[in-house]
């Protein structure tokens, strides 16, 4: 009998490789390189030749009833999920550590048992005395959740089967350990077997399944990236330590929106909901100061408002500082060129410092008009009005370029008080009342007539 090939697999990216290597050539990690158990042949091809079931088929025109859903009662947790929790769904949960997983998880366990659902909670970091502490400390010591606290996947899958939980939450699979799997807990093998086991058992058993999940320093979920793929919904749980202030944000979704955000904010009592997000992100308006700029995005199916803050001063001799909190820095340096080459304002020698308020994250390139305009402020010391948004999309050539949902965009800022807003020109424009709006074609016309420059 021929000997199985050993294969090697990096535990931060999930790449594999022949032999073992002290750097991983594809995410560049050191010593992340372990040695992965190869997979048993089987009895061969002849085993293929048995006739097997006939897949039952359907046509495209089938009608299905919608499908049905658990709400939990938390509003924000329901919205991220796409309107409540589907049985026989996987979810996987991650976060930097003490970003506040499992406190989120424990109370929105506790809401679906307080709204008679049948929920486990299985530990497999902290004994049950830790997680009873916690409850007391969040005041959900009366929730009905039963509480276990077990790393062997084998004793975890006999006890779902047994008790047939409406949901389960497994914290967290890096620590689940698979006795049919010869390596370590937390190794790519043990992730990859231990998650294909609790999705498969879902699916069979109806239960809905919440997977913890550790992050990498990269901000990705440990393990392969396979498991994001067998799983329904991914979420990621985002937060700035020095903040107090947490998003809940859907990456994937089989049942919903991708891409929606729900908000909380830590407090002594653990995560509360913050109903009016856009009000949260903005500091007060009272005083407008310069190198601040107002902008409308979309976070998912929901409109938000952010303050975009900008610092530009005088750098010493040498290479000036470019500093990014909250927004792409590839994205910053590229505005910087198109003000300097299409505008003829340079920014040579100035260091320059970005930041998001609130601890958000904007990734939509429709933020790139409320950047350039909050670089602007803040180089030439001139503020912008307080009841001022913008939006638009900045091109290389210096154009802007219109941007989705701009009608919602308005009516956000509307509702929180603002009358007038800068937006490209060609842009849909629905019936917003309250709002004036001024259409702008390229970053020319939006220097020249804000800040009198260009």
């Amino acid at each position: 009998m021929s000997k199985t090939a050993a294969s090697f697999t990096c535990t931060e990216c999930g790449a594999s490789y022949r032999k073992w290597a002290g750097r991983c050539d594809a995410c560049g990690a050191w010593n992340s390189i372990v040695e992965e158990a190869p997979l048993s042949k089987g009895p061969g091809p002849k085993a293929l030749t048995a006739r097997g079931k006939t897949v039952p088929l359907t046509d495209l025109a089938g009608e299905d009833a919608p499908l049905p859903r658990l709400a939990s009662g938390m509003g924000e947790f329901d919205r991220v999920l796409g309107g409540g929790l589907v049985p026989a769904s996987a979810i996987l949960v991650g976060g930097d550590p003490g970003i506040g997983k499992s406190t989120l998880l424990l109370q929105a366990t506790a809401s679906f048992a307080r709204a008679g659902a049948k929920v486990l909670y299985i530990s497999g970091e902290e004994a049950s005395a830790q997680v009873r502490m916690r409850a007391q400390r969040l005041g959900l010591a009366d929730a009905p959740v039963q509480l276990g606290a077990e790393t062997a996947l084998r004793d975890i899958l006999t006890t779902l089967d047994a008790e047939r939980p409406a949901l389960a939450v497994i914290d967290s699979i890096q620590t689940m350990w698979l006795d049919t799997v010869d390596s370590a807990p937390g190794s790519v093998s043990q992730v990859r077997a231990a998650a294909h086991e609790l999705v498969t058992f879902a699916k069979r058993r109806g239960v809905a399944v919440i997977l913890v999940g550790h992050v990498t320093k990269e901000g990705q979920i440990a393990g392969p990236r396979v498991v994001e793929h067998m799983v329904d919904t991914v979420l990621y749980f985002e937060g700035e330590r020095g903040h107090q202030f947490r998003i809940l944000r859907s990456v994937k979704n089989r049942f919903g929106p991708a891409d929606e955000i729900g908000v909380f904010e830590m407090t002594g009592a653990g995560l509360s909901e913050v109903a009016n997000p856009s009000a949260l992100f903005l500091s007060s308006r009272d005083a407008p100061a310069p190198g601040s700029a107002v902008f409308a995005g979309i976070e998912g199916t929901r409109p938000v408002l952010t303050e975009i803050q900008a610092l530009v001063a005088p750098a010493p001799p040498g290479s000036p500082r470019r500093t990014v909190v909250g927004l792409d820095s590839g994205r910053l340096s590229t505005i910087l060129a198109v003000l300097e080459a299409r505008c003829g304002i340079p920014f040579a020698g100035m260091d320059v410092f970005l930041n998001v308020a609130g601890g958000l994250r904007v990734a939509e390139p429709a933020a790139d008009l409320a950047v350039a305009a909050a670089l602007l402020s803040a180089r030439e010391d001139v503020a912008l009005p307080p009841d001022m948004v913008l939006f638009g999309e900045i091109s290389l050539s210096g154009a802007l370029r219109p941007v989705g949902q701009t009608e919602n965009r308005l009516k956000e800022a509307q509702k929180l008080g603002f009358s007038q807003a800068v937006v490209p020109a060609r842009s849909r424009l629905g019936a917003v009342d309250g709002i004036r709006v001024r259409e702008m074609a390229d970053l020319t016309a939006v220097v020249g007539e804000m800040f009198g420059a260009g």
